[in-house]
């Protein structure tokens, strides 16, 4: 019998120690690179598993859409991927698949790093041709800041939901979502939610989260809601009710989120939902220098979409 802490080769390598060895730190809630220099990518690229985005597939992206790549896409702002080669398979067959990404509010607006998967989503929605999820993780914001209360976290969901809608993507084809508003009308949604924690032991989240005793159990529980949005039958208004989980999707976000989805990954299959795909991009540097990413948490480190010029031009001189 197979040993249920085990971690699968999706998710092995995940461990916030292993992380700090070479001084650099990437996961979903801190990034501090080693150097000045920034962020190594190609470490972080050996150390999760995933793929460079090359030539090969810019050309084959081409090919099989009839756009050229994504400017983004081709100066390596999204630069690393799993199974989007796959989700090419798709298009060229005319088989469905989704977009989803997301967005946890934590600031009045939005800031410029922020804007980098949006921005390239709604490119792709258009490329594609396919409908859109946009996870609103207010509740996440609520249990990992301290200060933050529900309602407050609420409030900040409406107000960055504004910020994404005014980019302009289809709203035929867009659902924007609060986990606290979501999970408490959807039955789909949360049988997806339980049935991806009764995939996943303490030790395994421990492992890929570095997760403490200290911690409280709402965080521990969480990656399972950020992982409910990857399978289609977690919205059967736009999918269907006798929609089985089966439409894969694709998920356009910067490469620090990428341990939740590897366990998503780990989990689809026991399920028998499909991977989720990935394409990551790169870290929007904070103003003080590429050691650290653009942070709503320190209003001094990023340019916010409400900022005025006079404080723009604070902020540089």
């Amino acid at each position: 019998m197979a040993d249920p802490d085990k971690l699968s080769k999706d998710v092995q390598g995940m461990k916030t120690d292993d992380q700090e060895d070479d001084g650099q730190i990437v996961d979903p809630w801190q990034v501090v690179a080693a150097s000045d220099k920034g962020v190594d990518y190609d470490k972080l690229i050996k150390k999760f598993g995933s793929t460079r985005i090359d030539q090969k597939i810019l050309d084959r992206f081409e090919k099989v859409t009839g756009h050229k790549p994504h400017h983004m896409l081709r100066r390596g702002i999204f630069f690393s991927q799993r199974d989007l080669d796959f989700i090419l398979d798709c298009h060229e067959k005319k088989q469905p698949f989704f977009l989803y990404t997301g967005r946890g509010p934590s600031s009045e607006a939005m800031h410029m790093g922020h804007l980098i998967p949006f921005l390239f989503t709604k490119w792709l929605q258009e490329v594609f041709n396919v409908p859109l999820v946009v996870q609103m993780t207010d509740d996440e914001k609520f249990l990992w800041k301290e200060r933050l209360q529900a309602e407050e976290a609420l409030r900040l969901t409406y107000e960055n939901s504004k910020d994404i809608i005014a980019l302009g993507f289809d709203v035929n084809k867009t659902f924007i979502f609060s986990d606290m508003e979501y999970i408490a009308s959807s039955q789909a949604f949360y049988k997806n939610i339980i049935k991806i924690q009764k995939c996943v032991t303490y030790n395994q989240a421990k492992a890929i989260f570095g997760f403490g005793e200290s911690d409280s159990i709402g965080k521990i529980s969480f990656p399972a809601i950020q992982a409910a949005p990857s399978f289609s039958n977690s919205f059967p208004q736009i999918f269907g009710e006798k929609d089985q989980g089966k439409i894969p999707c694709l998920i356009p976000c910067a490469i620090d989120q990428d341990p939740y989805f590897r366990m998503t990954r780990d989990v689809a299959p026991r399920l028998n939902y499909p991977k989720p795909a990935l394409i990551h991009s790169v870290f929007f540097p904070a103003l003080q220098g590429a050691k650290t990413k653009m942070s709503a948490s320190d209003p001094n480190s990023s340019i916010f979409l409400t900022d005025t010029q006079e404080e723009i031009k604070t902020k540089f001189c």
